[in-house]
């Protein structure tokens, strides 16, 4: 699914009406209709629609009239009068006046009163006050008839978005609706991404109203929401005569005394998720440990130097960090790899945190690097705060990856995954993973995939909707999910997402 800004979808919506001619009554009919397919009209009977003045107000108007036509009882309201009517709110106002419907202006708080008396008897109330073009607070009796509509027990819907949020950052501007439902029309939009901003949008539905795809990829910005059918369009299905050594050599530097644990996840994602031959290197006083556990991979220590460079050149993805410590030695290897390694490297945990004012590595680096930090690894790497980049995390991670030229994985609600260039997001994945490991599981099944001779990017991508589209399905029967767990069920998952 692609993903808009408000100025993406003025664009569009433009480019369609003045070149393309396509009329833009025909567009809001379409909206309106689309609208009333996303309710069950066998079951709801009684609507309070609440409209703005502007073109959103427009949509809720041919809404009114649909719902009039097929019987339903329906209560139409104005905020701030009739007069400013955007042009085709203006014909739907009218042919609701024609067709002998009530419209009650709402133009002060006594209005506001009487339109509660009607809300408080509607089994679905229907937000059109604002569209994708708000940019100040709402105050006044706007922002009173959003609290009006707050504090109802009826269903809400909102049309293309919630009345009070910013379409970009998905900000509360003063006051918002809470919808249970939103109905957007051609793209998510980019607000809907944000902390939190599901308490307001409800569940969202994507609609099409009729805009060609060339007028969309003539504006799009290259961001997209990923989803089941990206995936199975993605997943290569292996050839029968296939061996191991067609799905790569996986080179997982990681663990210390006290972090084993990091170090047979994340060996574990990769040999859980495909890759045809994984090499643990680790610390020499945890490497029997380990060695004994990872029955389907071999092991290596720090120490042997002559053996790890053998293996780092032969490696066709390798990925550095889980379990290592922030030390010196951690930085020693990262270095290493950065600057001698022949293949894309994956960086995450201690490997991150080493790299805390030496980011010049990642430009010197000829290979693809991929990094997956948290908020708070992120933090340290661009010195932001935390709450700076929860606010903006598509734009840091973007201006993040274009200045190093690498591939960012920003970890948390709807992964953010960028070159720079494109940026994809990942709405898989829930809190009953919020446990130790699942990070470092997350680095061996990229590492696996871009092993596997997937484009990094893609690679990156599709490992973050298995991973958390597997730690999904689990918690659907479990209250939370460790890492072993998800490793358990990881290759089940892989096989079901590509039929």
């Amino acid at each position: 699914m692609k993903i808009g800004t408000a100025e993406v979808m003025r664009k569009i919506d433009k480019y369609s009406i003045e070149v393309l001619k396509i009329p833009s009554i025909v567009l809001m009919e379409n909206a309106a209709l689309k609208v009333i397919k996303n309710i069950d009209l066998e079951n709801i009977h009684s609507f309070s629609i609440i409209c703005g003045r502007g073109n959103n107000g427009g949509d809720g108007l041919a809404v009114a009239r649909h719902l009039h036509v097929i019987g339903k009882d329906v209560g139409v309201f104005l905020l701030g009068g009739d007069q400013g009517l955007s042009g085709d709110s203006q014909i739907n106002y009218n042919i609701l006046l024609n067709m002998g419907v009530k419209i009650i202006s709402v133009n002060n708080m006594e209005d506001i009163n009487e339109m509660r008396e009607y809300l408080e008897q509607a089994d679905v109330i229907i937000d059109a006050i604002f569209g994708t073009g708000l940019n100040k607070n709402v105050e006044g009796i706007y922002s009173a008839a959003i609290s009006v509509i707050n504090e109802s027990n009826s269903y809400i819907l909102s049309i293309d978005i919630p009345s009070g949020l910013e379409c970009n950052s998905g900000r509360v501007l003063g006051n918002s609706i809470r919808a249970n439902k939103t109905v957007t029309f051609q793209l998510y939009k980019k607000g809907f991404l944000n902390y939190g901003v599901d308490k307001y949008t409800g569940a969202v539905v994507i609609e099409d109203i009729g805009i060609p795809k060339d007028a969309i990829h003539k504006f799009h910005e290259n961001e997209y929401i990923m989803d089941k059918v990206f995936i199975k369009k993605s997943i290569i299905k292996r050839n029968k005569h296939g061996y191991k050594g067609d799905y790569g050599r996986v080179l997982i530097i990681a663990g210390s005394k006290g972090f084993t644990g990091a170090s047979y996840i994340a060996t574990q994602g990769s040999v859980r998720s495909g890759a045809g031959l994984v090499t643990l290197c680790c610390d020499e006083e945890v490497q029997p440990i380990l060695s004994s556990k990872l029955v389907e991979a071999m092991t290596l220590s720090f120490d042997d130097k002559g053996r790890f460079k053998n293996v780092l050149k032969s490696s066709d993805c390798i990925a550095v960090g889980p379990g290592m410590g922030n030390n010196e030695t951690t930085f020693q290897f990262v270095m290493d790899t950065l600057l001698n390694a022949t293949c894309p490297i994956v960086i995450d945990a201690d490997g991150l945190n080493v790299l805390k004012d030496k980011l010049h590595l990642l430009e010197q680096c000829k290979n693809k690097v991929i990094i997956t930090p948290h908020l708070g690894e992120m933090s340290k790497l661009t010195g932001l705060s935390i709450e700076d980049i929860k606010q903006n995390r598509i734009e840091v991670a973007q201006k993040f990856a274009k200045k190093y030229g690498c591939i960012v994985l920003l970890k948390g609600y709807n992964t953010v995954i960028t070159d720079g260039n494109k940026t994809v997001i990942n709405p898989t994945g829930n809190s009953a993973m919020a446990s130790g490991g699942m990070g470092d599981a997350l680095t061996g099944i990229i590492a696996s995939f871009v092993a596997q001779g997937y484009e990094p990017l893609k690679a990156t991508s599709i490992s973050a909707f298995i991973h958390g589209y597997t730690g999904e399905k689990l918690s659907k029967k479990m209250f939370c999910v460790n890492a072993s767990q998800l490793l358990e069920e990881l290759p089940y998952v892989i096989k079901e997402l590509m039929e």
